[in-house]
């Protein structure tokens, strides 16, 4: 019953997203106070729905050691339907929101940085958070 490296880097990526998303809802920017707050970027959107993905991924490893060896069929159904909703999510959802939200970002703020991320946010959100919404 040893972990396998794949399920500890779903595991620490769980955390870091809900480490970014606790981050950023810390700092206090003039954008949360204004309707939708954080909610209308799809950087925050993305970021939630990776951490919703990882955590079904965590969920689903656990699940599938706590059953291994048990030979109830119940249970293996149980297993392969969270198998098939976490499929879904990343099929449906977190790959192409993900890939969308990178090449965008980044091909605008090659362009013009001023669109996406003005230079008035370095005062709020630091490099590093910003990098890690964004690219991860």
């Amino acid at each position: 019953m040893a972990l396998v490296p794949c399920q500890v880097l779903r595991a620490a990526i769980l955390l870091s997203y809900c480490s970014i998303l606790c981050n950023y809802k810390a700092i206090d920017m003039p954008a949360h106070q204004t309707y939708g707050g954080s909610w209308k970027f799809l950087t925050f959107i993305d970021l939630v729905i990776q951490a919703v993905f990882f955590g079904i991924c965590v969920l689903t490893d656990l699940s599938s050691l706590l059953t291994k060896g048990n030979d109830s069929q119940e249970q293996e159904r149980q297993l392969k339907k969270l198998i098939s909703l976490r499929d879904w999510v990343m099929a449906v959802l977190a790959f192409p929101v993900g890939v969308f939200v990178v090449t965008m970002f980044w091909s605008i703020y090659i362009y013009d940085r001023e669109l996406v991320y003005p230079k008035l946010l370095d005062n709020f959100i630091p490099a590093w958070l910003n990098h890690g919404m964004v690219s991860t």
